[in-house]
């Protein structure tokens, strides 16, 4: 939303329940809840949202992952994104062509604040598992390193750039990872979410054209650690690989070309919607008006533009 803003775009939001996030977005960016009856485009997640707001404009569905009922695709939707090669093949098995576009970092908000140290001194859990957490620390332990963790279904925070900064290493999945990366910081790919088995990735630097693939969800390599595996991941830091991660997010999800990536769609996409229905208006008329009649509309039409008479 901030970044359609400063583009110069007239936004507003929708959620079903409002709360602190809204009530601070209102206030921050100036934005308001939906009033109008129609717009533009509109950008939705879940297929919830998709089947409240479909009839009031052009809408594009985001679909974030491949196990939540939430983020599956809708019919409502006019169009689809997928934010990773693994959600692409999930939707076309399902019927649905989607275009890949990964998700935005704010890079401003996701910056190198503290340089990572020479040697791994501290580690920061991003993961939504105590049983991932009980592992991690106990491999930090073994190291003498230092380890936190921030679980943002437990101990929510807005200002987690802040908290990332802290530490040298991150672990975590998704735009856990990605946000890391943003703030130059090396990520361990691992967690053990509800919806999928304790399933890892390692460490990033290893493996990320292809972790990329499933959203650095731990699922290309499906690998399973125990806190001697995570010991072994862990001694692979390198603090030179921090602001190449940096850099990586810089060309592949600054949220300001991402924000670019999803006007241009929609241009594309109604452009070609009114093109298709101009050329099946045109076919419908040469298959269905008899050649006499065609004559006769055509003169009429030019007798009343060009004001003469066409023999």
């Amino acid at each position: 939303i901030e970044s359609l803003i400063k583009k110069g775009y007239n936004v507003q939001y929708f959620t079903f329940v409002k709360g602190d996030f809204s009530a601070r977005m209102e206030k921050e960016l100036n934005v308001s809840f939906m009033s109008k009856s129609s717009y533009d485009l509109i950008l939705a997640n879940h297929h919830t949202c998709v089947k409240v707001l479909y009839k009031k404009g052009y809408i594009i569905q985001t679909c974030h992952g491949v196990f939540p009922d939430l983020e599956q695709p809708s019919v409502f939707a006019n169009y689809h994104v997928s934010i990773s090669k693994e959600v692409q093949n999930h939707l076309l098995l399902k019927g649905f062509s989607s275009c890949l576009i990964m998700n935005g970092i704010d890079l401003n908000k996701f910056n190198i604040k503290n340089p990572i140290n020479v040697n791994l001194t501290s580690v920061l859990s991003l993961c939504q598992s105590e049983s991932a957490n009980e592992v991690i620390k106990e491999a930090c332990d073994s190291m003498g390193i230092l380890f936190s963790s921030l679980n943002k279904l437990e101990n929510p925070i807005w200002d987690v750039a802040d908290e990332i900064n802290k530490s040298d290493l991150i672990v975590g999945l998704g735009r856990s990872a990605y946000e890391a990366m943003a703030c130059g910081r090396p990520v361990v790919i691992y967690d053990n979410r509800p919806y999928s088995e304790s399933f890892a990735d390692g460490y990033i630097s290893d493996v990320l054209p292809t972790s990329l693939l499933n959203n650095c969800s731990g699922r290309f390599y499906k690998k399973k650690f125990t806190s001697i595996d995570l010991i072994e991941e862990f001694k692979k830091y390198n603090f030179n690989d921090g602001p190449k991660l940096r850099k990586f997010t810089e060309d592949l999800l600054d949220i300001e070309s991402v924000c670019d990536e999803y006007i241009n769609l929609a241009l594309t996409l109604k452009s070609n919607l009114i093109h298709n229905k101009r050329v099946l208006f045109f076919q419908f008329f040469r298959e269905n008006i008899n050649a006499r009649f065609a004559r006769k509309l055509f003169k009429i039409f030019y007798s009343k533009f060009y004001k003469r008479e066409l023999k």
